[in-house]
């Protein structure tokens, strides 16, 4: 785990302890296993590898590697995983490179070559390209190295303390913000939270945190690791190859890989979990399980600790979100999936346009040459490649068979929806239908999740409409993330294409249905009306008029407009939907002119005039409306039927049949004529 490789040096990934990853691994640890959750990204930094002449350094902040050519004087190329563009530029050799690192943004280069300066160099337009340098000011002071943080404030570690300097570009020269004297052994920054972590005493175990944010330096609450065992003598114990630092769930951890518990009846090395807050102690929170011990390295993605083993070429992954083993003080988590290797990778091999034969190359996975950053960075620098490590969540689903466990691993990740949509769209299916019970545990995890954002966008809504915001800046929109499945993602994705299907028990299905309806209802989630429509469907294909019947006098199905339209048009083929229709209307309160809108508008011409009687509002209603809906639903004997009820109220209104000129019905008299012939209009009627 440590930071910058040494030029050409060879160096495990991280831990102490049972011999190299000699061998190429294929067979033991991924023979017949499959379901790879780990990759390299598609698209690798690639660099001039480490040479005697070429070194190979890293920048966790900006996550650029630096290839530096005889000292800069032949070439400095610098890529990252963000910036496509490779920056090149030449700079004088004044001796071999120790450390070299952008500001953050690429303005000011900063370059370590002798254990008591820095020199800068600055890359802004129009700026002069000289040099400049400053020495550290604490006498006989060593530097370790510097760390920027931010665009022109940057801190010298030294053996003796850390000095916080803001850089001035235009004057060329630096200003010493602070500084603070205590012994150092090694440091280690996280570049995600501004925090520089500094070993010190003669054991190395207590550790002193420094926060950096706007020209502010803040020391934290130093702590002590727990060491495996008394150390034998007074050296140096805790080594930085055996700590890391990450953002974990949006906390900050300090991660000790300790190779033999403190317990004596446990073997096998185990990562302790040190929580950091920006306020108040350290403590340590969990213990993760590796029973194995060997050659360890660490990397942090989408916040799963993942562990890779360099004797058996596997990685296991542990998620300190899902339930531990709680001992009053630590939860002790075993890894969450069985241990799998990355996915095979090939490196593409650059040959000739001439040449089409030459295949791509196998990567050796695990390989000694291999040095990981955090959070998810691995590098080859004998291969002269970098990558970010990421998860692959669908085999996931293969391994991790408990659904209700698999759906908290899911809801945690990123790039989680589709998985879980799947996964929700597989339980329903053969051959993996689950029980209901299974069924309606998934349903209330993704609900809890549904629910929670949607009372934090009721809470910012609020808060906005009171005129609060401007008083609180740092107030920010509730970000929708994956993990929020709302009813229409599981309509289009899930349920609708699971009763189209039509291959489970209609039983089944009804049950499925009413089941995601009840855990919405469970919480207090209004159920939109597109799910009763799918449930009053499911039951009209299977002739379940008397359930349908049951679930409307019941209020199973809640009442609302939509509903109340589809009963109407159900009427044809079950007579009492009429009914339950205008019940469900009046209940609702709803203007009758918008249902008779609703109504036209789906070319239910008949029902809106069945509803508008049975309100005793047909005699102010729009002859012409109904007319048009009733031609544009190109049904002869519809309008037919229409014409001649308008017929009918006028005679029965006015003793007169005929339309009045107001009424704007010329039109369909013409067309009435000229489909039925001029002798089909009604005759006035006299007594």
């Amino acid at each position: 785990m440590s930071r910058e490789p040494p030029p050409g040096e060879e160096e495990a990934p991280g831990g102490e302890g049972g011999g190299g990853g000699g061998g190429d691994g294929e067979g033991r640890a991924r023979a017949g296993e499959g379901g790879c959750y780990l990759a390299l990204c598609a698209r690798p930094v690639h660099f001039e590898k480490a040479n005697p002449v070429n070194c190979v350094f890293f920048d966790e902040a900006n996550k650029q590697v630096f290839a530096v050519r005889s000292g800069g004087a032949t070439g400095v190329v610098v890529k990252g995983l963000e910036d496509r563009n490779p920056i090149s530029f030449r700079m004088e050799d004044k001796g071999e490179v120790k450390c070299i690192k952008f500001s953050l943004g690429n303005k000011i280069l900063a370059v370590q070559r002798t254990l008591k300066s820095v020199d800068f160099l600055n890359f802004i337009p129009d700026s002069p390209q000289l040099e400049y340098t400053q020495e550290c000011k604490t006498k006989n002071a060593n530097i370790l190295g510097f760390c920027w943080t931010s665009s022109t404030e940057i801190v010298f570690i030294t053996d003796q303390g850390i000095e916080f300097y803001q850089v001035l570009p235009e004057k060329r020269s630096l200003k010493l913000l602070k500084n603070q004297s205590i012994n150092v052994n090694w440091y280690m920054y996280c570049p995600e939270s501004s925090v520089i972590l500094l070993s010190t005493t003669v054991l190395g175990n207590v550790l002193q945190p420094f926060y950096f944010k706007s020209g502010t330096m803040s020391k934290l609450s130093k702590f002590e690791i727990e060491l495996p065992a008394a150390p034998k003598s007074s050296k140096l114990s805790l080594s930085e190859r055996d700590i890391a630092m990450a953002t974990i769930y949006g906390q900050l951890y300090v991660l000790y890989l300790r190779h033999h518990s403190r317990t004596s009846n446990s073997t096998g090395a185990e990562v302790v979990l040190y929580h950091l807050p920006r306020e108040g102690s350290c403590k340590k929170t969990h213990i993760l399980k590796l029973n194995r011990t060997g050659k360890f390295a660490l990397n942090v993605v989408d916040n799963l600790v993942v562990i890779h083993h360099q004797d058996t070429e596997t990685s296991v992954i542990f998620d300190i979100k899902l339930k531990g083993e709680f001992d009053g003080s630590t939860t002790i988590h075993q890894f969450v999936l069985p241990p799998r290797s990355i996915q095979p990778y090939q490196i593409p091999v650059a040959v000739p346009a001439s040449v089409t034969s030459q295949s791509p190359v196998p990567c050796k996975l695990y390989s000694s040459s291999w040095i990981v950053f955090q959070p998810d960075i691995i590098i080859s620098a004998s291969e002269g490649y970098l990558w970010s490590l990421q998860v692959k969540l669908e085999p996931v689903v293969n391994l991790l068979l408990d659904k209700g466990k698999l759906m908290d691993f899911l809801l945690q990740r990123k790039e989680c929806k589709m998985v879980i949509l799947s996964v929700c769209s597989q339980m329903l299916s053969e051959p993996e239908r689950g029980s209901l019970s299974v069924i309606a545990t998934v349903f209330d995890k993704l609900n809890h999740e549904y629910k929670k954002y949607l009372e934090a966008e009721q809470s910012y809504t609020m808060v906005v409409e009171a005129g609060l915001s401007r008083s609180n800046p740092l107030l920010k929109r509730p970000v929708r993330t994956q993990a929020v499945i709302d009813q229409s993602d599981m309509y289009t994705h899930v349920l609708s294409v699971f009763t189209e299907k039509k291959e489970a028990p209609h039983k089944f299905t009804i049950a499925v249905l009413m089941e995601y309806i009840r855990s919405l209802n469970q919480f207090q989630i209004a159920v939109q009306h597109y799910l009763y429509e799918l449930v009053i469907k499911t039951l009209v294909q299977h002739n379940l008029f008397y359930m349908l019947h049951q679930f409307l006098q019941y209020h199973v199905l809640s009442d609302s407009k939509p509903l109340a339209c589809l009963l109407l048009s159900l009427e044809s083929i079950y007579p009492p939907a009429h009914q339950l229709s205008l019940d469900m209307l009046k209940r609702l309160s709803t203007a009758n002119d918008e249902i008779v809108e609703v109504l036209l508008s789906k070319h239910q011409v008949l029902a809106a005039l069945r509803f508008i009687r049975g309100i005793g509002g047909h005699d102010s209603i729009s002859a012409r409306k109904f007319l048009d809906a009733a031609k544009q639903a190109e049904d002869d004997m519809l309008f037919y039927t229409i014409f001649r009820f308008f017929e009918q109220r006028n005679q029965r209104l006015r003793g007169n049949p005929s339309f009045t000129p107001g009424e704007h019905c010329e039109e369909h008299v013409a067309f009435f004529k000229q489909v039925f012939g001029e002798h089909a209009l009604m005759k006035p009627t006299t007594f």
